[in-house]
């Protein structure tokens, strides 16, 4: 088993969807000892942003592309690589203003290509990314689950559905920032949605 996590967190190790997720590698790590973990640090290697150059670049022909273009398509396709090669993802997800971190929409972006990852049919899109299991680490500041703020969940569901992937996996820690009390609920609700998957 190859198992590819995305760490989202601008606070890389320290952060808390970081823990989440690596609480969630550890307990696949013991149902699978063998398994290959690959980790990619979206704060420690930044990727570069979708831009009108790099828009160019994908929309030149191969043939025609100028190495800087070919240069700037090859980053993104290591991460469609990877992508490509996981069996399982696990994904650190912290609430950013509501939202996704830029870190995590710029991995989007770079993974989602037509033709490659997704494609349109006649009957609509159709998801070209099969058969992979995906864990989300959600950590936030506040308690967001099951509400009209909880942008994230949604839009997670639409994309990764988007590209072909069903198998999805919430982990929720939440109140991290209500004080030590809610703080410790939190992570033991996150340890306990961990348990409650792998039973």
């Amino acid at each position: 088993m190859n198992i590819l996590q995305i760490n989202a967190s601008a606070r890389r190790e320290s952060g808390n969807s970081t823990r989440v997720a690596n609480d969630i590698v550890a307990r696949l790590r013991i149902a699978h000892p063998d398994a290959n973990v690959a980790l990619r640090d979206l704060a420690a290697t930044p990727h570069p942003v979708l831009d009108e150059a790099a828009l160019g670049a994908l929309f030149t022909p191969a043939e025609q592309r100028t190495p800087a273009q070919a240069a700037r398509v090859a980053l993104d396709d290591a991460l469609i690589a990877e992508l490509q090669a996981a069996d399982v993802l696990v994904i650190g997800v912290p609430m950013y203003n509501l939202g996704i971190p830029v870190q995590l929409k710029t991995w989007i972006d770079a993974i989602t290509r037509a033709g490659v990852t997704f494609r349109y049919t006649e009957q609509g899109v159709e998801g070209l990314v099969r058969g992979k299991k995906v864990y989300f680490a959600l950590a936030r500041g506040g308690r967001y689950r099951d509400t009209a703020f909880d942008t994230q969940v949604p839009f997670l569901k639409t994309y990764f559905g988007f590209i072909g992937l069903s198998d999805l996996n919430f982990v929720y820690a939440e109140g991290l920032n209500m004080g030590p009390e809610a703080a410790a609920r939190g992570f033991a609700e996150a340890a306990a949605d961990i348990e409650a998957l792998f039973a």
